[in-house]
């Protein structure tokens, strides 16, 4: 007698691998591994995607679309790095971040 698990286990084996496959990326720490199985041999490859590239970052002012004197964390979406650094680049943790706040910021990157 066939377990279920099993079957269930094999039918989704090729949908998990076609993804692993699929976001494998050949970045510079990607890695390859070559598994022996029942079937046959089962290559992996793993790693992180390349970082995307943003240019320069804008000028406080164009960020500061409000001209409020700060950024917010609306206004930082314009510009991905900022926006994902944003807890960090407030130091005073006040939910914006200041053109003193910005340059600190802009000199760590």
């Amino acid at each position: 007698m066939v377990n279920p698990m099993k079957l269930r286990t094999y039918a989704l084996l090729p949908l998990a691998l076609s993804c692993l496959v699929a976001f494998a990326q050949q970045g510079p720490d990607a890695h390859t591994t070559t598994y022996q199985t029942a079937q046959g041999p089962l290559t992996v490859h793993s790693g992180q995607p390349e970082g995307k590239q943003y240019g320069p970052a804008p000028a406080f002012t164009q960020l500061n679309r409000s001209g409020a004197g700060y950024i917010t964390s609306d206004e930082a979406d314009a510009y991905p790095p900022l926006a994902n650094d944003f807890i960090h680049a407030d130091a005073n943790r006040d939910g914006r971040v200041s053109r003193a706040e910005y340059d600190r910021w802009l000199k760590s990157h």
